[in-house]
C-alpha cells in the first residue's frame, strides 16, 4: 500500500463562515496536523486542494483562498486547485498520484457532506481506494460528520500510524 493525505479546502475563508463551521474546523485541525506529520515523517505524499471560485472571491492570491494558517503544510507539499466538489473532476490530482504510484488516499478536510464525499467517491472511480480519517472532516452539521464517517471506510490517527 502506497498511501497520500489529501488536505481539502481548509482555506481561510470556510474558517470564517459561522461559528458552527469555525468550531468544527478547529476541531479537525488537530487530527488532521498530526496525520500530516505521520505522512511526513513516513515520506508519503500530502495533498493540499484548495477550492477556486470568482464568485466567491477564491482565486489565488487573495487572502480568503490560502490555506489557514493553523494548518501545517509546508510549500514542498503538493497543490491542487479545484473548481467541482470532487477533487478529481477536472484537475491533475488522479495524474498526480498516479505518477506517484499511490493506491490509497487518506481523506481529511471540509465540508464533509459536500468535497470531502464527493472526492471518496471520485477516489474510488478512479480505482483508489478511499479512507476517511476518524475526526478529520469538518461540517457546520455535526450530523453530516456522522453520516460521511458510517458510510466510509474510516481509520483513526492511532491505527494509521501503525499501518504506514
Amino acid at each position: 500500500m502506497k498511501a497520500a493525505l489529501l488536505v481539502i479546502d481548509l482555506q481561510k475563508k470556510f474558517f470564517e463562515i459561522d461559528d458552527a463551521h469555525s468550531e468544527s474546523l478547529k476541531l479537525a485541525i488537530d487530527y488532521i496536523n498530526e496525520a500530516i506529520t505521520i505522512f511526513r515523517k513516513k515520506g508519503f505524499p500530502i495533498i493540499s486542494i484548495q477550492h477556486k471560485d470568482e464568485n466567491e472571491g477564491l482565486i489565488p492570491g487573495n487572502e480568503e483562498f490560502e490555506v489557514h494558517e493553523s494548518v501545517k503544510l509546508e510549500p514542498q507539499d503538493l497543490r491542487i486547485e479545484k473548481t467541482y466538489g470532487n477533487s478529481f473532476t477536472k484537475t491533475k490530482l488522479n495524474e498526480k498520484l498516479r505518477q506517484l504510484d499511490v493506491d490509497t488516499v487518506v481523506i481529511t478536510g471540509f465540508c464533509a457532506e459536500e468535497c470531502v464525499l464527493s472526492t471518496y467517491f471520485g477516489a474510488e472511480d478512479n480505482d483508489f481506494t478511499p479512507v476517511i480519517l476518524r475526526s478529520a472532516i469538518a461540517s457546520g452539521n455535526p450530523n453530516h460528520i456522522n453520516f460521511v464517517e458510517e458510510i466510509s471506510n474510516l481509520i483513526s490517527v492511532g491505527a494509521l500510524t501503525k499501518f504506514l
